[in-house]
């Protein structure tokens, strides 16, 4: 029987980003993304590392990730690696949509039911704890799915760079 590749061609092309290998642990690579020079500039840089609070050690550490090592990679190595574009959808909608729709439609039945200010509050913040919690379970299941993991694409070119306009 010939293995053959499993290729999703109606699938969104990936979103490619340069990161480096910055450790490896037995078959794990530990990756951190580079900056391209639009970073820093945004309103969610503080969050991802660009610039923030902490020291520059720290604010790596919390943007490193994981890929497995199938490829021999080596600590100082630069690749490319992406993700597809409907795996941020998915998860923009799991950490977004689920506790905002819970949290809204409490608040709408508790409304319709009671019709007591102090009522629809509390049914507000139930609605939104369960929303939160709801939230990941579908990211915990999204996560040993792989479907939110980074993907090494291949090595980079010496001297590639992103083509940011």
């Amino acid at each position: 029987m010939t293995q053959s590749l499993n290729l999703d061609y109606r699938a969104a092309e990936p979103l490619e980003g340069f990161a480096q290998v910055v450790a490896l642990e037995g078959n794990k690579a530990w990756l951190v993304p580079e900056q391209t020079s639009s970073c820093g500039g945004c309103a969610s840089s503080s969050v991802c590392g660009a610039k923030g609070m902490g020291t520059i050690a720290s604010r790596l550490e919390a943007r490193r990730f994981q890929i497995v090592n199938d490829f021999n990679l080596r600590p100082g190595e630069r690749v490319v690696v992406g993700i597809r574009e409907n795996a941020l959808i998915k998860a923009s909608i799991t950490a977004y949509a689920i506790p905002l729709c819970t949290l809204l439609g409490a608040g709408a039945l508790a409304q319709w039911w009671a019709g007591s200010d102090l009522i629809t509050m509390a049914s507000m913040f139930a609605g939104l704890a369960a929303g939160l919690w709801l939230a990941r379970l579908v990211a915990a299941r999204l996560l040993v799915r792989g479907e939110l993991a980074p993907r090494f694409i291949r090595r980079a070119a010496p001297g590639e760079s992103c083509s940011v306009e």
